[in-house]
């Protein structure tokens, strides 16, 4: 059955315009120029020359968009598609992390990607240094995605701005070809929707949507010129203000050295049942936090407050007969993670490799697609877990035990309120890279201290800390292949699978279940551990290489992958969450500054 959904009906002749009217036909079609996009198609032609490729965007760059804040794993696929140098051109502000006020504590406190007093100053542009891999930037949306389309144009895509699509031509699940509303056709072996909200192929294909969360919010921002940075270090590095302010949140994030991104959150039916105009109630918002209020004590407004609704949701699926959704036509997870870049560029990295194998391999098209769209599912389905977590212990929720025990249930374990509670605390969340242990920016032992943060709370245990001796649990689970994206090409991983639980042997857990084969003691474990640390000889610290194994183990235990028992005549390692650490502290300056300030 041919359907044909319409989308822009306001379309001109292409030859009215002066427009070649002959069909364009491509390899792969985008549908966006933003950076989910670009990425893709960055990579694809990197990995793949001979793709033909064409990006379509509707409007003419450069243009306005939220979504500043970026996560480290961003840099390293800048650094793939070959555009770090001209993004770090741009000077955009180095973010070492974030401050918080949220939570059942009034106090400010921040969550650093490595210890302030390891910071350096680097000379700008920096290269791909150690200390570069590990922080990211907050960057002016406008600026950042420009280099980013021109980096596209630069590997030979085809980019056309100012070009809507205005119909999609489906037969069944297949789409035939797309029509412009300047009248011209494109016809693609493969069609990619990368159009964000509009969601512009995945609106015409009828694909459904799971809003998967009970927050229903609405953001509303505007940009600030020469508003002051609450934190300052060398070399133009700042942090992320993240503020609640009881009916919701304020960010604040510089992104220019002059400019910053300012923006309130709030639930949506709070907005409907209030008497304020969007702009009053932005406006409201800004002086009910003291910090905010004097950081913009000097600044002025540039442009009028802009709106969208923040509503976190998945699709029921990624892809189908010759089409993908990637970035956030596909799933929004909420910001308050700051995780939505992060999402849109890895999940653009991958399908470039997933389109690079089916172009020359159809024959394993089934299992890729299958494969990569689970996999984006799951993380966005982790980031709104995760992010409902956050609301609850911010009072968005009155009974956060009980919701916790909502979120274990969705996740396939049926646990009272206390247990569920625990569960969460202990790395509900830990897939979101095959072989590394954490969730939006923190591993493990982050998640644990944030949850004392945000829930005021500590004396969290870790399951490690009572056993000593270890035997790997895999029996009755299914052993399946993953798709690994290593330089262009798709690898296979060995992945165990036991009802909603997935052990995929890279990174740590491929080295633990290895070692825990030939030896259970903890001791002799971790011993192999830091002996492999040497031999690999990648400049990790051994320190940090064991830090991250027994985190990695902790997660083992909590899934029921190993059993562990205690034998009293080994040493075991105890483990502790501190209030108090390197990465996770109290702001004692900003602290006084707000105590000043509302007094």
């Amino acid at each position: 059955m041919s359907a044909t959904a319409e989308l822009d009906p306001n379309a001109s002749n292409a030859n009215e315009a002066g427009i070649d009217p002959s069909p364009i036909n491509v390899d792969v079609a985008i549908i966006g120029g933003g950076p989910a996009g670009t990425t893709l198609a960055t990579l694809l032609k990197k990995y793949r020359p001979q793709t033909s490729i064409a990006i379509f965007e509707r409007e003419q760059f450069p243009r306005d968009h939220v979504g500043e804040s970026l996560l480290p794993p961003i840099g390293e696929i800048l650094d793939e598609m070959g555009c770090w140098e001209a993004i770090e051109a741009a000077n955009f502000p180095i973010k070492i992390g974030a401050t918080y006020r949220w939570g059942q504590s009034a106090k400010l406190w921040d969550f650093e990607f490595i210890p302030t007093e390891n910071y350096r100053e680097e000379a700008r542009p920096r290269p791909r240094t150690q200390q570069s891999k590990q922080l990211s930037l907050q960057v002016d949306r406008a600026r950042y995605d420009q280099i980013l389309l021109e980096r596209a144009r630069e590997v030979g895509v085809d980019v056309r701005e100012s070009t809507a699509v205005r119909s999609i031509e489906c037969d069944g699940d297949r789409v035939s070809r797309m029509a412009l509303a300047d009248g011209r056709t494109v016809s693609a072996r493969y069609y990619i929707d990368a159009s964000g909200n509009a969601a512009v192929l995945r609106r015409a294909m009828g694909i459904g949507v799971d809003l998967a969360t009970k927050l229903q919010n609405i953001a509303f921002w505007s940009y600030w010129e020469n508003g002051e940075w609450a934190s300052q270090f060398p070399g133009g590095a700042t942090r992320v203000l993240i503020q609640s302010i009881g009916v919701g949140w304020i960010w604040y994030i510089p992104i220019t050295a002059t400019r910053t991104s300012i923006g309130l959150v709030v639930p949506s039916q709070y907005y409907k049942d209030g008497d304020r105009s969007a702009d009053e109630l932005y406006e409201w918002a800004l002086q009910q936090n003291p910090l905010v209020a004097d950081l913009i004590r000097n600044a002025t407004r540039d442009g009028k407050t802009q709106a969208t609704k923040d509503w976190s949701f998945i699709v029921d699926r990624m892809s189908g007969e010759n089409w993908f959704l990637v970035g956030e036509s596909g799933g929004f997870a909420d910001p308050i993670l700051s995780a939505g870049m992060t999402l849109t560029h890895v999940g653009a990295r991958e399908l470039a490799h997933i389109l690079a194998e089916v172009l020359d391999n159809p024959r394993d098209e089934r299992w890729l697609k299958e494969s990569w769209g689970d996999t984006q599912r799951k993380r966005i389905s982790q980031h709104i877990k995760f992010a409902d977590f956050w609301y609850a212990a911010n009072g968005i929720f009155t009974e956060l035990q009980d919701y916790t025990r909502e979120i274990a249930r969705d996740a396939g374990m049926d646990l009272s309120s206390a247990e569920a509670f625990r569960w969460l605390a202990t790395g509900g969340f830990t897939t979101d890279i095959p072989g590394q242990v954490g969730i939006g920016g923190l591993d493990l032992a982050g998640a644990r201290q944030t949850m004392q943060r945000i829930t005021n709370t500590s004396g969290n245990t870790w399951q490690i800390s009572n056993y000593n001796r270890f035997r790997l649990r895999t029996l009755g689970a299914e052993t399946i292949k993953v798709p690994m994206y290593v330089d262009g090409k798709v690898e296979c991983a060995k992945c165990y699978v036991r009802g909603n639980k997935r052990l995929v042997l890279q990174g740590f857990f491929g080295i633990l279940v290895e070692l825990i084969k030939r030896e259970r003691d903890l001791v002799r474990i971790m011993e192999a551990v830091t002996a492999r640390c040497h031999a690999d000889g990648n400049g990790i610290n051994a320190d940090f290489y064991q830090k991250q194994a027994l985190q990695a183990l902790e997660v083992m235990i909590n899934d029921g992958w190993v059993e562990a028992s205690l034998d009293p005549k080994r040493p075991r390692i105890t483990l502790d969450t501190p209030v108090e650490g390197q990465i996770i502290h109290t702001n004692d300056d900003l602290n006084r500054r707000m105590a000043e300030t509302e007094a």
